[in-house]
């Protein structure tokens, strides 16, 4: 009853077997695989924050210039940045330092 698999089966056995054992190697590590689709998701959820920050800053920026230009003068925030900027004082003012 001591039966042995011919060299050829045991030949295709093994193929089939690193064969299975390659492809599932390259659906983990390969350029396509697991672990490079949850490094690409991570940095698509990066680059989404990053996007929605610079969103914000230019919607600040527009604000800040609408707020400065001849269609919308708002003379609070021209008064405050000739002070920050060019160091400016009203005349009826003390400085305390």
């Amino acid at each position: 009853m001591n039966r042995t698999l011919p060299i050829g089966a045991l030949v295709y056995v093994l193929l089939a077997l690193l064969l299975s054992l390659y492809f599932a190697f390259a659906a983990v590590q390969g350029p396509s695989g697991i672990l490079r689709r949850v490094q690409l998701e991570a940095e698509t959820a990066q680059l989404v924050a990053e996007r929605d920050a610079l969103a914000a800053e230019v919607a600040r920026m527009k604000n800040l210039t609408r707020r400065l230009s001849d269609e919308y003068l708002d003379l609070e925030l021209l008064d405050e940045r000739a002070r920050d900027v060019l160091g400016l004082v009203r005349g009826d003012e003390l400085i305390v330092r």
